[in-house]
């Protein structure tokens, strides 16, 4: 399909005919409101609303708003019209506030989401009322982009997801608002707020008194839970990135960014924060503009795609007025992924490492008594070993595929042997195994904090050569001399003392762990273990 694009900068230009031909033929058109772009289509066709849904990618159990151009076009949608319907309209109409009451019999099952109910708005722009007015009929007009994706503010973001797949798109430049009309339902009593916009719960209860926020505004719908309203599926307007919400201070979000950074990690800020951060860094807005930052955010949103991210770190918004609708939208994009930068900062992760036989294991056993989380190293070195796993298949093809048995399990001797023999193949182990064990660090983290646990303490030999280091707030090394390590490591490994040299002196040298850490822990004689504990018991209550 070609997609025909209309310029069109004002509500008397003759084109508009054209686009309204297409929509009264039961054609798509992507039309500009004063939110974000709609793509419309006859809201009395249930088969035109199938092709909305088919263009979309969106699926039909999420109702659509229908957009009207005079108050004569209401009345035939709805059952009924109570006074509350009458003076919101005359309060906010034209304007982002869409009103959802019983339907009548002419709207299809397939607008409504198959609820008894219908939402309908009259944008402000006037080009959008145009077009409806010389339709001749109402329009259901869901935001004009990809299923989940950010809601278009531009003609440009409409043709980066619908080009070639609706009949028409009109550019009329960037949408006032930025964000999708609020809703508030009067199906309900008292009258219910669905999705928060333009029209802020202060205004509304400034018209109809007493309102509810509905809990779906704040949090995810119960499973198998109805949409009452556009806009509350669990995640929705979302780019291809990971997003995540931070809710705390400047300094905090900048010290998070840094220590959770990957190579495309992009942060969205707000005006003048930019130079702040090491990272790619976009604004949203002004801090204390909630509607600048309404006005901007889907574009930011879009950018972080085009600038091929991979996380995205977002200043949390203040909640009160516009800044709720803006809340929102951020929380869905971040599929409800929040961190608080307060309790975050309270909760650390401590690097145990040293070198071989130098004792990790006896002072993680502590520390687990005192109630922190341990991340055994060595255990997750050998469950990313285990038959099947990624990993496998990448050491044979460095080492040889002799290293792995009939069975799937690995030759642990002799990867060792092949291992520690030169650097070069010490540094490919370590290559090789340390991305998958630092994923499951990152899941064990998760784990601790969930847990309620103030601390998680990573426990890992080869700590220091890996990235895995970055996800710690602290470096304990555990220290011994090289002659006590080596009758530990004869007494707990059973191998020959040219064996256990071998490793020894594949690690690095004491000066290279001692530079690297934040505390040395002696555990030999004559140091008490228990004071060497209460070291790190110490460095747990320090702020960072």
């Amino acid at each position: 399909m070609k997609t025909e694009i209309f310029r069109i900068d004002s509500a008397d230009d003759g084109r508009i005919a054209e686009v309204s031909d297409i929509l009264r033929g039961g054609g798509l058109a992507a039309i500009p409101t004063e939110t974000v772009y709609g793509l419309a289509g006859n809201a009395l066709r249930g088969e035109t609303a199938m092709k909305i849904f088919k263009a979309k990618g969106r699926p039909s159990d999420n109702p659509l708003i229908v957009h009207i151009s005079s108050f004569e076009q209401w009345a035939p949608l709805v059952s009924e019209l109570p006074e509350k319907a009458v003076r919101l309209a005359k309060a906010f109409w034209p304007g982002p506030l869409t009103i959802i009451l019983p339907k009548s019999e002419i709207v299809p099952d397939e607008v409504s989401g198959k609820l008894p109910t219908v939402a309908v708005r009259m944008p402000s722009n006037e080009i959008a009322r145009a077009i409806i007015e010389k339709a001749g009929i109402p329009l259901a007009a869901p935001s004009a982009n990809l299923s989940g994706k950010p809601s278009p503010t531009s003609a440009k973001h409409v043709i980066d997801d619908l080009d070639g797949k609706i009949d028409a798109i009109v550019d009329s430049g960037y949408c006032s608002v930025g964000v999708e009309s609020t809703v508030i339902t009067l199906a309900t009593n008292p009258p219910r707020l669905l999705r928060p916009g333009g029209v802020t719960p202060e205004m509304l209860e400034s018209v109809l008194g007493e309102i509810e926020i509905d809990d779906a505004v704040f949090n995810k719908l119960a499973e198998g839970e109805a949409a009452a309203s556009p806009g509350m599926k669990y995640k929705h307007y979302s780019p291809d990135a990971r997003v995540t919400l931070l809710k705390g201070e400047l300094d905090s979000f900048i010290r998070y960014a840094e220590k959770n950074k990957t190579d495309k990690t992009v942060v969205l800020c707000f005006d003048g924060e930019e130079e702040s951060f090491s990272v790619k860094a976009l604004t949203y807005g002004k801090e204390d503009d909630p509607e600048s930052q309404a006005k901007h955010i889907f574009d930011a949103l879009r950018k972080v795609d085009e600038m091929e991210a991979d996380t995205v770190f977002v200043r949390f918004p203040k909640c009160q007025g516009m800044g709720l609708a803006v809340f929102n939208r951020l929380i869905r994009a971040a599929g409800f992924n929040v961190v608080d930068l307060q309790a975050e900062e309270k909760f650390k992760v401590i690097g145990l490492t040293g070198k071989t036989g130098a004792g990790k294991s006896t002072v993680s056993k502590h520390l687990k008594e005192k109630g922190c989380f341990i991340i055994d190293g060595d255990k997750i070195a050998r469950d990313i070993l285990m038959p099947g796993e990624p990993a496998v298949k990448e050491l044979s093809d460095f080492f040889g595929e002799d290293i792995v048995l009939p069975d799937g399990n690995i030759d642990r001797k002799k990867v060792a042997e092949r291992a520690f023999s030169s650097k070069k193949n010490t540094d490919a182990l370590n290559r090789i195994t340390h991305p998958h064990i630092t994923n499951q660090f990152i899941a064990d983290i998760a784990k601790a904090k969930k847990e309620g646990c103030h601390a998680a303490v990573i426990d890992a030999a080869a700590l220091l050569e890996s990235d895995c280091k970055n996800l710690c707030d602290r470096i304990v090394v555990v220290h011994a001399p090289e002659e006590i390590r080596l009758q530990r490591i004869l007494a707990r490994d059973g191998i020959s003392r040219e064996d256990a040299l071998r490793r020894i002196k594949a690690q690095r040298s004491d000066d290279y762990y001692f530079s690297q850490a934040d505390l040395v822990i002696d555990n030999f004689e004559p140091y008490a273990l228990t004071e060497q504990i209460g070291k790190i018991e110490k460095l747990l209550s320090e702020s960072l």
